[in-house]
């Protein structure tokens, strides 16, 4: 479950401000909803993604005893 800023709060902030938590979250989430978005969503859901890219992706590369190679966004 998702514990975190909202949307409403999050869309009156820079991209480069949200943490990588509510970047993933929100990627997940609009990535699930690409067919049914319009161009306002699908313009928010490029904005997360290029910030993804810019930060260097989200994806750990090696697990270590308190973290798994996943990113939890919770």
């Amino acid at each position: 479950m998702y514990v975190g800023r909202d949307m409403t709060e999050l869309s009156m902030m820079s991209k480069t401000d949200w943490k990588d938590s509510e970047l993933a979250f929100f990627h997940h989430s609009l990535q699930q909803m690409v067919p049914y978005l319009n161009a306002e969503g699908q313009t928010i859901h490029r904005e997360i993604v290029e910030e993804i890219e810019r930060r260097g992706g989200l994806s750990r590369g090696e697990a270590d005893y308190t973290h798994g190679t996943k990113l939890s966004y919770d």
